[in-house]
């Protein structure tokens, strides 16, 4: 009798191993390939959830294979610790927001080893630390000194619930993306990073980009928005001020019937109105302002006309000034020319309150009259209605039109972003402080370098009754200014933790480096990340970051490559029931109940086998079950032969030529395949389901058959070692082998070891055998009959003659009779 599969203690004893020898230990190898495999690092919230353990088991499979490749892997993990989260939950749970921390991220990477993934431990970092959060302020004062951070009052995103600006980034459907709680406007001194500056850049670097998801890329693009137009200056009626407004359509200006504001516009404040005009059109803005963070696209849209006129500089038609909530501050120049013939929302808008319309473009095959203009037309065309422009088309009156603008001084060619810059201030406790020193002789100071950190206060004592809030504790506040050492006071702001997350796969290549945030040598070394996981959910927010800050750390001369992350894997979401995972759903499930019940190799097992890695993973219990009976099934197996094969000796190159060499070869072929081009892990698992099958039917008889299983065994454990890494190094030990499977190199096939199955047809033509044709066993019956015909030999011998009838024998013979 065979022992039990005794999964706890199995799973115990290799992890111990695996951490004494410090298998997974990175350091720079020039005569190796490097490659550089990173999931998304967690937030300590308090347990993983499947979701993390979906995630991270993804990420270790790719590690474990491409060491076994060969490869100098690293494969590192921390923590990304600041965060409003904590904060919260530290006010509720009454205890101090670092101490919930490290309690969480203690307990976490507890079920991180339980899980036995293949982290080098000693590059743990967290972004809660001195030693971290002192390189976040020494960026800071770098893009300080390039003019890349700056302050200013501005209308910010205000989450109440939350107590914090957020950046635009981070309001989704007008609601905070942490708490849901609905936005309001504020407008407050805020730290700006001057993204905007690389805009560009980071629309240039999708082109070196080759393997990442489209959709992310187009996320990207659209967030980023840049478009090509011209600033049309519209003199107001009565004042010598203009109203500047940007479009991409110059082709259609003359066809604008009114101008439109945003409702935040400073030019409103100075347009003449009489007393009770001006008390209409500011109780419209203040609606507009209450309805500001909704989605325009579903509401109907609604304006008010200020009284007010302006000049089309191009025919000198007097038009009126509206404001309207479909016009957003945030694009262009907060004016818009309105064209209702041709763009919708100006067109919806002009037939609810009566404004004019003018046709100025003809598409090609149709003719537009306004009597039967039931929608704008977007499209282009030829320009009419447009004095000397009449008869160009659309892409033509775009550049002639811009040039005569210039020329007339009434425009400028200009190129627009969507994208606004960063607004990093949070006025929260549990973050980066901000190194900046407030004097009244000096004015604005930044902190010097020998000076940081600044350090965040993380005395309990410090905060009276729970209120983390920095500009209340008099130790941090007050200070010394660095230039006249007079009194000062600190900036009481913390960063926006995206700035966190912005650099940390750099950090990880030189963890203890203490002179510089990073050592170029060793980041120049591992950089770009090889292989990047995580959410899609975070394709503009921390990826766009991300991105910028590679740039400036290649501006700086500490990085020498521009984009981070070479490849990206954004996984799908666990769900149960239909639904994603959360407490409030009732359909959690708990890994360490798993863990506990199962035992690590089976849960990554299942999590690998129930999907793509890039699709949804639907939890189910009995898949659960399933993947332990088949880790049972492999234990069963090696336990079957181990006392027969265990001291047999293998040649180097076993070149016995039968069905379960050739399986065990077609095997490696397509697991290989699927791990190293496609992620598909639960069709190459799937691959390796049926080679245990074929080894269990497999009858040896002989020496060179117990060989062959022999063989056939140690090629199914080494696929099997990243996947269920536990398992596959108890077994390989207890076929004898030493330890680790890891130090082994992944299996290589031989192409003429995989014998096709085929089948044989014997071809007649009128009763005489004309051929013996091979063709693959995979092939149906009709697919085999037009390939007879298709075949040269055949075709020669009909020579052009009729085929009377055409008699199959499935499989074996072919006859047909021609005239």
């Amino acid at each position: 009798m065979h022992k039990e599969y005794s999964f706890l203690e199995i799973e115990k004893k290799w992890q111990k191993y695996w951490e004494n020898i410090k298998l997974f230990k990175a350091g720079e190898d020039s005569n190796k390939e490097k490659y550089y495999v990173l999931e998304m690092f967690p937030y300590p919230s308090g347990k993983i959830h499947m979701g993390h353990v979906r995630n991270y088991t993804i990420g270790d499979v790719i590690a474990r294979f491409h060491i076994m490749k060969g490869k100098n892997v690293l494969h590192p993990m921390g923590w990304d610790a600041f965060g409003l989260p904590a904060e919260n939950a530290a006010i509720e749970h009454n205890v101090h927001p670092y101490q919930w921390t490290m309690n969480n991220i203690k307990y976490m990477k507890r079920q991180l080893k339980r899980m036995g993934f293949s982290y080098d431990w000693d590059r743990e970092i967290s972004t809660c630390s001195e030693s971290y959060y002192k390189w976040n302020q020494w960026l800071f004062l770098k893009l300080y000194e390039k003019e890349l951070v700056y302050k200013k009052k501005a209308l910010v995103n205000w989450c109440k619930e939350c107590q914090t600006v957020l950046a635009n980034e981070q309001v989704k459907e007008g609601l905070c993306w942490r708490c849901g709680t609905k936005i309001k406007e504020k407008e407050l001194s805020q730290w700006f990073f001057k993204i905007t500056k690389y805009a560009d850049r980071l629309l240039k670097g999708h082109d070196s980009i080759k393997n990442w998801p489209d959709k992310v890329l187009l996320m990207q693009k659209n967030w980023i928005g840049k478009s090509e137009g011209v600033n049309i200056y519209f003199r107001i009626a009565g004042i010598k001020e203009n109203i500047i407004v940007y479009t991409t359509r110059a082709d259609t200006i003359f066809g604008a019937t009114y101008l439109v504001l945003a409702p935040e516009h400073h030019i409103i404040k100075k347009l003449s109105m009489g007393e009770l005009r001006r008390k209409i059109v500011d109780d419209f803005i203040k609606k507009c302002q209450q309805n500001k963070n909704k989605n325009i696209e579903s509401l109907e849209k609604e304006g008010m006309f200020t009284g007010c006129y302006c000049i089309n500089p191009v025919n000198g038609e007097i038009i009126p000034i509206w404001v309207a909530d479909y016009v957003l501050m945030e694009y262009g120049t907060g004016a818009i020319m309105a064209v209702p013939a041709h763009d919708q929302r100006d067109y919806d808008f002009a037939k609810k309150y009566s404004l004019p319309l003018r046709i100025v473009i003809q598409p090609k095959d149709e003719f537009l009259s306004l009597q039967r203009l039931k929608s704008a037309y977007e499209g282009e065309g030829y320009l009419i209605n447009s004095m000397h422009f009449d008869d160009l088309s659309s892409e033509e009156a775009k550049k002639e039109i811009a040039i005569w603008m210039e020329g007339m001084d009434i425009g400028r060619r200009s190129v627009n972003y969507r994208l606004r810059d960063w607004l990093i201030s949070r006025q929260r406790y549990w973050g980066t402080p901000i190194p900046i020193i407030y004097c009244d002789n000096c004015g604005v100071v930044p902190v010097p370098y020998v000076d940081l950190p600044v350090k965040l206060p993380i005395d309990k004592d410090s905060f009276k009754d729970g209120n983390y809030k920095l500009d209340c504790v008099k130790g941090f506040v007050e200070c010394k200014c660095p230039q006249c050492k007079g009194d000062a006071k600190r900036e009481t702001d913390t960063m926006d933790t995206f700035v966190d997350s912005s650099w940390y796969f750099v950090r990880f290549t030189s963890p203890k480096e203490n002179k510089l945030p990073i050592s170029p040598k060793k980041s120049n070394y591992w950089l770009p990340v090889d292989q990047y996981i995580g959410g899609i959910e975070h394709a503009i927010l921390h990826l766009l970051y991300a991105r910028f800050f590679t740039e400036v750390l290649y501006d700086l001369n500490l990085l020498n490559t521009k984009e981070p992350f070479s490849s990206l894997l954004t996984q799908g979401m666990v769900i149960k029931d239909g639904a994603k995972m959360s407490k409030s759903k009732g359909n959690v499930v708990d890994p360490d109940s798993i863990l506990d019940k199962y035992g690590a190799d089976t849960v990554r097992l299942f999590i690998l086998f129930a999907a793509p890695p890039e699709k949804d993973l639907e939890w189910n219990s009995q898949g659960v079950e399933g993947s332990y009976r088949f880790i049972k099934r492999v234990y069963c197996l090696v336990a079957k032969y181990v006392s027969k094969i265990k001291e047999m000796e293998l040649e180097e190159d076993l070149l016995i030529k039968n069905s379960l060499v050739s399986f065990v070869h077609e095997t490696i072929k397509k697991v290989t395949f699927d791990i190293n081009n496609e992620f598909h892990f639960n069709t190459a698992i799937a691959y390796i389901m049926e080679l245990v099958n074929k080894i269990y039917q497999f009858q040896p008889k002989s020496n060179e058959d117990y060989l062959i299983i022999k063989e056939a065994i140690k090629n199914t454990l080494l696929m099997l070692a990243p996947f269920i890494p536990h398992i596959a190094e108890e077994l390989w030990e207890q076929v004898g082998n030493k330890p680790s499977i890891f130090y082994c190199s992944w299996p290589q096939y031989r192409e003429d070891l995989i014998v096709k199955e085929t089948v044989l047809i014997v071809v007649q033509i009128n009763g005489k055998v004309r051929a013996k044709l091979n063709f693959a066993a995979s092939l149906t019956d009709e697919e085999i009959k037009e390939n007879i015909l298709l075949d040269s030999t055949i075709k020669a011998k009909i020579n052009g003659k009729k085929i009377k009838s055409f008699i199959y024998v499935p499989r074996k013979l072919a006859n047909l009779v021609v005239v």
